[in-house]
């Protein structure tokens, strides 16, 4: 059964005595005062709602008792069950015209907060599910394979996991991760489960079509959701660090440089060099260069600069970290250390 807090009960009352001119209290389901305009009565009991409870009928009050005060009290009930009592102080015949709009209302409230804390609690349940599924290694049980079924996951089957970063909520948005188990990672980061590998194209295409500033990654079609999201993550956090231009990065392309991020060469001192609020073109410009493969003249252009001013940030790079970027291997170096800092 539905319990009533004294924190709800105490809003309503407030929100209702903005529009109705006479004092309201709100009984629990035992008849007590949990909210009221006048906050001397909370805690005391009421003996018309406990009347009013047992008989599940409206009980009007003539006259102020030592329990209770004239007015008129009617049950709430929520699910044919009766939660609480909504009590308007002051003569019945005055107050009675207010009844059924106060309790029609005071009904709804309730079943807005109801409906929040079921999604609340909704919501919980599928970040603690998405935990145990991240964390699983090996052969999944029946108990999981069938608590995957309430979210429309077969465990059986291979799954592809897209990540999906600056996602925002539009109808077209909403509507895919309806469509497809997804799960909300953070305010604008989701990933969506695609079960079906003629799918992903599909799927990607939409996203890009409802969103063109997404940037997606995407895992290899495998058995483990885990690994999947492992895949899809790291491709994503690649994507990031050498800012790529590409909206759609695959694991597969990327495989390499994951597993380079990962290493321990002792490179990520020389790139934190260049971390510094000063030196935030000197990064820019590695990436770039990066980009287009060292190539002075490629690079220049998509910056924007003169060759010359190239020439000097690259000096200035081999100053501050002691590695060249005009050579092969001290290149693939500021490149793992590049890569370091966004593990």
């Amino acid at each position: 059964m539905y319990q009533l807090s004294e924190a709800l009960a105490q809003e309503i009352v407030d929100r209702m005595m903005n529009d109705i001119p006479y004092n309201i209290n709100i009984m629990n389901d035992q008849g007590v005062i949990i909210g009221s305009g006048n906050s001397g009565r909370i805690g005391t009991e009421h003996r018309g709602a406990i009347k009013a409870l047992e008989s599940g009928e409206m009980v009007e009050v003539w006259e102020d008792q030592r329990y209770e005060k004239k007015g008129t009290n009617e049950p709430i009930v929520i699910n044919q069950v009766r939660v609480g009592v909504i009590g308007i102080s002051g003569n019945p015949e005055e107050v009675r015209p207010f009844c059924n709009i106060v309790r029609t209302t005071v009904v709804l409230l309730i079943e807005q907060r109801m409906a929040l804390e079921s999604m609340h609690s909704e919501a919980n349940r599928k970040k603690a599910f998405l935990e145990v599924l991240l964390h699983h290694q090996g052969i999944y049980t029946q108990k999981l394979q069938k608590k995957a079924i309430a979210y429309n996951i077969d465990l059986l089957l291979p799954t592809t996991i897209l990540y999906i970063e600056h996602a925002g909520m539009n109808t077209e948005m909403s509507n895919l991760l309806l469509m497809f188990p997804s799960f909300i990672l953070e305010a604008d980061i989701c990933m969506i489960l695609v079960q079906d590998a003629k799918e992903i194209k599909k799927v990607v295409k939409q996203l890009l079509q409802s969103q063109p500033l997404l940037r997606i990654s995407v895992s290899r079609h495998g058995a483990h959701i885990a690994d999947g999201y492992y895949q899809s993550k790291s491709a994503m956090r690649i994507g990031r660090a050498l800012q790529l231009p590409e909206k759609i990065i695959l694991y597969d392309q990327v495989e390499f440089l994951v597993k380079l991020s990962e290493s321990e060469l002792g490179t990520e001192h020389h790139i934190m060099k260049l971390e510094d609020k000063d030196s935030v073109d000197l990064l820019e410009t590695l990436r770039v260069f990066i980009h287009n493969n060292g190539s002075m003249s490629d690079t220049s252009a998509e910056l924007n600069i003169h060759r010359n001013t190239l020439q000097y940030r690259l000096r200035r790079i081999h100053d501050l970290t002691g590695k060249d970027p005009r050579n092969t291997l001290d290149l693939f170096e500021l490149t793992h250390g590049l890569l370091k800092l966004y593990k």
